[in-house]
């Protein structure tokens, strides 16, 4: 393979532990009940469209995303709406969710259902957009931003390149793995349609040197389709991050407060961009992904094909049940998931992996005070300092966190991961980025 692409600055290696890399996608069965959140995306809340009573068909749209930056929500599902309650989400808080009791399965007229392989999109850039929104596409690598917002190119600003997140660098999680094996075909599509509606002519795909048949399979499929290019990458972590991701591939830099737009590029995950296509050319909405249920002592590690609203409890069960030795239960990857309060909290748009984790490993070290060593420095690919950020947040200093550039953090987890101290970096670093992000849309309003 040559000189591997990487970015330069910071970045980890932790133990890969992709357990499930060679299992094939399985489809779980339909659960009794799923419960469909109204804010599973960046932004704002999706408003019901349905009430308690009402009969839904899957892939009927039963929220809307009224606002620029939010997204369309539909039945995952076919059966009756029967309330519509606060129920736990990931983050543990109560979120306004549709609640519905499944029955026979019956899709919306307008989805094909079929596997065939449908290339050409006669869509104009502007259709292709509106059809992406009407589908409630969102990002699938777990920031959850609706698609049609990125495929929006701002006004005296040019997209130059469109860069296929395909690193997977989370340990664990294998479901964009399988995707590119098993959907290739399908995600080669999704990528002409993105590069016509953002108007570029070039394309790479960016995939970590621990994926060879992903690499080999794409390089193959790349050779029919102008302009789409494959590269591996260095496995290192946080590869994935788009700002890492642009540096690596293209050699440009995004300015701290900035979007990768500022540089002329666009970073899409391939999950989302396999959404896509089946938006476009199916007529499917956003209402089933692939989630990975693994972790060292659970008895059958799998790529599951899940519909939304699924309580995380089924896939655990499809997986060989939950160890006895269980201490904790991850959603998202081990780098930057989030431990969950029970397990009937239900699968998203933005769901990646379910982790378990025996008790021995859930563990924290004790907390012990800063050595000053300097690691969680070296470690950062932002060049933040988060040991000051994290001492600025503890102490509700949130101006001098503003100062000190705490919205460039990509929340990667690095420096907590190295830190000798066992310092809680990365959620001290969290709450710090809430209080200032609040703060700017408050000084926004005035």
């Amino acid at each position: 393979m040559g000189v591997l692409k990487t970015f330069k600055t910071g970045g980890v290696h932790p133990p890969e532990n992709k357990l499930s890399e060679h299992q094939p996608i399985e489809v779980l069965p339909l659960p009794e009940n799923v419960s469909i959140p109204l804010s599973q995306h960046l932004g704002v809340p999706s408003v019901p469209v349905v009430n308690k009573g009402d009969k839904v068909k899957t892939g009927q749209i039963v929220a809307r995303g009224e606002a620029f930056i939010s997204a369309n929500i539909h039945s995952s599902v076919t059966g009756t709406v029967t309330k519509i309650d606060d129920v736990v989400d990931v983050s543990g808080y109560r979120k306004k969710t549709l609640i519905i009791k499944v029955e026979e399965d019956q899709w919306e007229e307008s989805v094909d259902t079929t596997g065939t392989l449908i290339k050409d999109c006669g869509l104009t850039p502007e259709e292709i957009v509106k059809k992406v929104n009407r589908m409630g596409i969102v990002g699938m690598g777990g920031a959850a931003f609706p698609t049609h917002v990125k495929l929006t190119v701002p006004k005296g600003k040019k997209a130059d390149y469109l860069i296929i997140n395909g690193a997977e660098c989370e340990p664990y999680l294998t479901s964009d793995h399988r995707l590119m094996i098993e959907k290739g075909k399908e995600l080669m599509v999704g990528i002409t349609i993105k590069m016509k509606a953002l108007g570029v002519n070039k394309a790479i795909i960016g995939i970590e040197k621990n994926k060879p048949d992903a690499i080999e399979y794409l390089d193959e499929l790349a050779e029919e389709y102008k302009g789409i290019s494959v590269e591996p990458l260095k496995v290192k972590y946080p590869q994935g991050g788009e700002k890492q991701l642009i540096k690596a591939l293209v050699n440009r830099e995004v300015p701290s407060g900035k979007l990768p737009i500022e540089v002329g590029c666009i970073v899409h995950n391939v999950g989302t961009t396999y959404a896509v296509y089946e938006a476009v050319q199916k007529n499917k909405p956003l209402i089933e992904r692939i989630v990975t249920v693994t972790g060292i002592g659970v008895e059958r590690p799998c790529n599951l094909l899940v519909r939304i609203g699924t309580p995380v409890s089924a896939l655990i069960e499809a997986a060989g049940g939950i160890p006895k030795d269980t201490g904790k239960v991850v959603s998202g990857g081990p780098m930057m998931g989030k431990a969950l309060i029970n397990l009937e909290v239900p699968v998203t748009k933005g769901t990646s992996g379910i982790l378990v984790f025996p008790e021995a490993t859930s563990q924290r070290i004790t907390q012990l005070n800063c050595i000053r060593c300097a690691k969680c420095v070296s470690t950062c690919p932002m060049t933040l300092e988060p040991y000051l950020l994290g001492l600025l947040s503890d102490k509700k200093r949130y101006e001098h966190c503003e100062k000190n550039q705490i919205m460039d953090c990509v929340e990667c987890g690095s420096c907590q991961y190295v830190c000798p101290s066992g310092r809680p970096l990365l959620d001290q670093i969290r709450v710090g980025k809430a209080k200032v992000g609040q703060m700017i849309r408050e000084r926004s309003a005035k």
